[in-house]
């Protein structure tokens, strides 16, 4: 297919997490939340209907916008608002809405059936991605992980502006198909996410929940200080009887000694 007619778009595209596990009535509830953060999302940075080519992916949506919204906006206002109504929708709510987003930018062309190009090929891999499943496996109080290609964070990311976090994103390998290239990873409001392999990796950033970590407040630590200390054994009891001027000695049930029977006198005394 030909190229001509492709503009140059910013892609979304967004994937549910767990959504396979929900019946009918959460899923209905599911979408309807996701598409109310998207739109209120796209309010906040004054997108505009006409200026977005949006999808229904089922538990996902596919979006490309319009050259002249400006990118800085998406991956800073437009990522924070996303966040932050996912936060509040998901307050006290089990399950919750858990969203991956992968972003992209390159050339999009609508065929009259959909959007097609290798932007939008990266943008849901890098959604549908191992590692970005493996991301929020880990980091299981998440609401929303972002990944970017490696241009987008090149180009737009890396520059900063309002909103936007570039340190706080982190590369690691994707390679799907014929998808093998680097992509920045982005949990909002955590300085760093999660990726598979990082030793003894902390999903939540927060030490206090780790065995043998220091303590957060003013309570015991649990861990780090010595052993318990296991209870001694109580010392065995000896009893002494005399047998005609012979001593017999009793240690627990053990006798030393000879012995053949045990009679008590009338002052409260053993005599064997």
């Amino acid at each position: 297919m030909s190229s001509a007619g492709a503009i140059h778009r910013l892609v979304v595209y967004a994937d549910a997490c767990a959504s396979g596990t929900l019946d009918m009535a959460a899923k209905t509830r599911m979408r309807s939340a996701m598409y109310g953060a998207f739109g209120e999302a796209y309010a906040s940075i004054g997108v505009e209907p006409g200026q977005i080519h949006q999808e229904d992916r089922g538990d996902g949506i596919l979006a490309a916008l319009r050259p002249d919204v400006p990118p800085t906006l998406m991956v800073g206002r437009w990522l924070d608002t996303l966040y932050e109504c996912l936060r509040e929708h998901n307050a006290g709510r089990d399950p919750r809405l858990r969203l991956r987003v992968g972003m992209n930018a390159g050339l999009v062309l609508d065929d009259g059936a959909g959007l097609v190009g290798r932007a939008v090929d990266l943008a849901c891999r890098l959604c549908d991605s191992a590692t970005a499943k493996a991301v929020m496996a880990r980091a299981t109080d998440a609401d929303l992980l972002v990944v970017v290609s490696g241009w987008l964070y090149d180009n737009v990311v890396s520059e900063g502006g309002r909103y936007v976090e570039p340190a706080h994103y982190r590369p690691a390998r994707v390679s799907a198909k014929e998808t093998d290239e680097t992509a920045w990873f982005h949990i909002p409001k955590r300085p760093a996410p999660p990726l598979p392999g990082d030793p003894g990796g902390d999903p939540s950033g927060t030490a206090g929940d780790r065995p043998g970590a220091a303590p957060t407040g003013g309570g015991p630590s649990t861990g780090g200080g010595p052993p318990p200390r296991t209870a001694e054994a109580p010392p065995t009891a000896v009893r002494r009887y005399r047998a005609g001027g012979d001593l017999q000695v009793f240690e627990g049930n053990t006798i030393n000694g000879g012995f053949t029977g045990i009679r008590k006198d009338r002052d409260g005394g053993e005599r064997a």
